[in-house]
């Protein structure tokens, strides 16, 4: 089995939302008969999970609008986060029928990827009790790396995981991320630099997470042509 891989870049967030869910239809349908990846990144947008509460969005719509950052009410579980140039965002559609269903396995399964994908450049990272995510730990505290939120439909899985990688984390300012008072939040190429390690630049990085996330799923990654998902979704 291969998990398709479609390698997009800076992507307006609506415009890839919408790529996802003729993504999930077709492969609901079996119009596509492998699990697919879609590797993005996003203009600046909040996103306004199931979980938000009205207070962890910390300006007003309008305000943000003025700012040239958007923001969606979307399916997926959790609560408010971020996407932003800089950060890589991994879009697994998968059907757990041919995996394991179950959300919080599956939950377990994407954090495993990014965290072995991390360690391939020597960075260290893992999960906090009782947080879903990738965070750094160390004598200074913990900081987020990656926030992740899914969604589900017949067992096939859409949103994912956002790893900061170099953005400047500047539109994090505005909410209160996934929800968590005081959490700060961390790139790869932060990290990087307090660890001593070199940075292996968001190419490596896409490229890591895409071989981690196959293996950790036992599939094997190969590259989609943005047609192939286009035919299969008309």
């Amino acid at each position: 089995m291969h998990l398709d891989i479609l390698d997009l870049g800076l992507t307006p967030y609506d415009v890839a939302w919408g790529l996802q869910k003729r993504a999930a239809a077709a492969r609901m349908s079996g119009a596509l008969d492998q699990d697919v990846l879609i590797l993005i990144e996003h203009p600046p947008v909040v996103t306004l999970g199931r979980s938000t509460k009205p207070e962890h969005l910390l300006a007003p719509a309008e305000y943000l609008a003025a700012c040239g950052i958007a923001v969606h009410d979307v399916e997926r579980g959790g609560d408010v986060t971020v996407h932003e140039p800089g950060q890589l965002v991994a879009y697994p559609i998968m059907d757990l029928k041919r995996h394991t269903k179950d959300l919080h396995w599956y939950l377990r399964q994407v954090e495993e990827s990014v965290i072995r994908a991390l360690g391939t450049f020597g960075l260290d990272s893992g999960r906090v009790a009782g947080r879903t995510g990738v965070w750094r730990s160390d004598a200074a505290g913990q900081r987020k790396l990656a926030s992740i939120g899914v969604h589900a439909k017949d067992w096939v899985t859409s949103h994912g995981v956002a790893l900061n990688v170099e953005n400047d984390l500047s539109t994090f300012g505005h909410v209160v991320p996934c929800g968590i008072d005081g959490v700060e939040m961390t790139t790869v190429a932060r990290e990087c630099a307090r660890a001593s390690l070199p940075y292996p630049g968001a190419a490596a990085v896409r490229r890591a997470v895409a071989h981690s996330m196959a293996e950790v799923f036992g599939l094997t990654a190969r590259p989609m042509p943005p047609e192939q998902l286009a035919r299969c979704s008309t």
